[in-house]
């Protein structure tokens, strides 16, 4: 494979891009359904979205295990399930997608989503089912940066998705390859396949392309994010958790991330992602230029940090460092399946079983939000 030179960012005109405006509120478990929905309306749910129009939730499911920080928590979907309803929005749909390193029936289940689903009425659709959706060629009229270059067969997309409303459900936390994960990066599951993974080496530029093809294809797109526990280190899986007590709401994808960066304790315009998406004016990653509402942030600096873990050290190597020449060899063959075999090894049957399970118990234990979590039912 002949590897793409990202091209230079530049303005993308005739997008819809949103108002820099995002809702920061603090929370607690007694009062979270309610702070869900009053971020949602500070962020201007009713203009950012067509009420007309199919609303695709679209959660994050980091990890199937339900470790603190990681996934959508089930109050963060309820709440955003009860915002958009008070808001006239009928029409209201989970998608979900296939990865290679969780399982999404297991996720959904052990996170407790199905009980919410069920109680709602929300319909669930799989992005990996031929009979939910087909994936069809896309031809984006912005300009991409690596997108038509790492597909040059074509970039295809889930036809599912268009003319319908977008509802990201990521949470605050930290990642291995893009220092923090957000509402940007929740649209690479939904997307693109399980070949995404070619993308890796330019995920930054990635999730830039990313936003500029949900802005051509969606009636809106709009994000919810859990940050009442946060998570600190070597995400999107092996974290530390930390209670912070947010939720945070906003029609600009790059403004709450970048609001979210900042908290965590980074510059938001040194990510690079944001710092793309802000110049290529799909969103605002300038903190200073954000109209911030709800509860004052300003001076909150976690003072996180990334770190590494093993499989972050594997990734350098090969999608960063000396054997980057060497991806189509690992990860276009048959030889991808030995990596992720390694990654689940890693993940289910070491860090889980004898790391992060334990830490799961404290936060269960020991937590606010861990015992808010044990009262949501599991089956519904």
């Amino acid at each position: 494979m002949k590897f793409p030179e990202p091209r230079s960012p530049r303005k993308i005109t005739g997008l819809p891009v949103p108002a820099p405006v995002v809702a920061v509120v603090k929370t607690s478990p007694q009062t979270i359904l309610e702070d869900v929905q009053r971020a949602m309306d500070l962020a201007g749910i009713k203009d950012a979205l067509n009420s007309q129009s199919s609303t695709i939730l679209k959660d994050n499911i980091s990890w199937h295990y339900p470790f603190p920080g990681a996934n959508t928590t089930p109050w963060q979907l309820e709440g955003t399930i009860l915002g958009l309803q008070q808001n006239g929005f009928r029409d209201i749909v989970c998608v979900q997608n296939k990865t290679v390193v969780t399982d999404t029936f297991k996720g959904e289940d052990l996170n407790k989503y199905l009980p919410q689903f069920k109680k709602y009425q929300i319909p669930v659709l799989f992005n990996f089912h031929e009979s939910d959706m087909q994936w069809v060629e896309y031809s984006p009229r912005s300009p991409l940066l690596v997108l038509d270059q790492i597909f040059p067969d074509g970039i295809r997309i889930p036809d599912y998705f268009f003319r319908k409303n977008i509802l990201h459900l990521p949470t605050v936390k930290c990642h291995i390859y893009t220092t923090t994960t957000g509402a940007m990066k929740n649209a690479f599951g939904g997307l693109l396949a399980t070949h995404r993974h070619f993308t890796h080496t330019w995920i930054h530029e990635t999730l830039v392309d990313l936003l500029a093809i949900q802005y051509e294809i969606h009636h809106g797109v709009f994000a919810v994010m859990d940050g009442t526990t946060a998570g600190n280190g070597p995400g999107p899986r092996t974290m530390i958790p930390v209670e912070k007590n947010l939720i945070l709401a906003s029609a600009d994808q790059v403004a709450i991330d970048a609001v979210a960066a900042k908290m965590m304790g980074f510059d938001p315009l040194s990510i690079k992602y944001i710092n793309l998406a802000h110049q290529c004016g799909l969103g605002c990653g300038d903190p200073r230029d954000i109209d911030i509402r709800g509860d004052d942030v300003s001076n909150e600096n976690w003072n996180f940090t990334v770190g590494d873990n093993l499989v972050s050290r594997a990734g350098d190597l090969f999608w960063f460092g000396i054997l980057k020449k060497l991806q189509t060899v690992f990860f276009r063959t048959p030889l991808v399946h030995f990596f992720i075999f390694a990654s689940e090894c890693y993940h289910d049957y070491y860090r889980w079983p004898f790391i992060d399970r334990r830490v799961f118990k404290r936060w269960l234990h020991n937590s606010p939000w861990g015992k808010l979590f044990a009262s949501y039912p599991q089956i519904g």
